[in-house]
């Protein structure tokens, strides 16, 4: 439900959508990340509409610090590669379609944008994939998943034991 990605990842559900076009041409893919980062990724850190994550962290681990454009460009690419490796993950966890840099653009809207619904939404789309006899893997926010069902499947979580260590997901 959408109170549970409030609560338990603590994502924004209120706020903008997530709206735009889809364009998967190279060259609007260049072009966009010319003017995010100032340098565009070769067609080897690309996957057909995807970038590769190695990219995007050999990007961010090359901006230094010194003024609030770098910055930005640092938190985007951090947030890029949080959509690829959690809210909108695909199966590999190795790429991030391109098609959220648009929404990026505006540095001063990315928190005003309900993250939390679309992620919801793609986590949705990717369990009713998932339940075709010829689907063989599973992509998105997986995390969720998993603490959900451990918070109200209540058969699925381990048995309390005094022997344990660690706290539990949702405390």
């Amino acid at each position: 439900m959408l109170e549970d990605i409030a609560l338990i990842p603590d994502i924004p559900i209120n706020g903008l959508p997530v709206i735009g076009t889809t364009m998967t041409s190279q060259e609007a893919m260049e072009s966009e990340c010319l003017h995010q980062f100032g340098v565009a990724p070769r067609t080897s850190n690309c996957r057909k509409s995807y970038i590769k994550m190695t990219w995007i962290k050999n990007v961010k681990d090359g901006i230094i610090l010194n003024d609030r454009v770098a910055m930005e460009k640092y938190v985007k690419c951090r947030i890029l590669l949080l959509f690829g490796s959690i809210l909108f993950a695909d199966k590999s966890r190795s790429a991030v379609h391109w098609k959220f840099l648009p929404l990026l653009r505006d540095f001063s809207r990315i928190h005003k944008i309900s993250w939390g619904s679309t992620s919801l939404a793609y986590l949705y789309r990717v369990l009713c994939r998932a339940t075709r006899f010829d689907y063989k893997e599973i992509d998105g926010l997986l995390t969720l998943l998993y603490i959900w069902a451990w918070i109200y499947m209540l058969f699925l979580a381990p048995i309390p034991s005094a022997l344990r260590h660690f706290p539990l997901a949702n405390q």
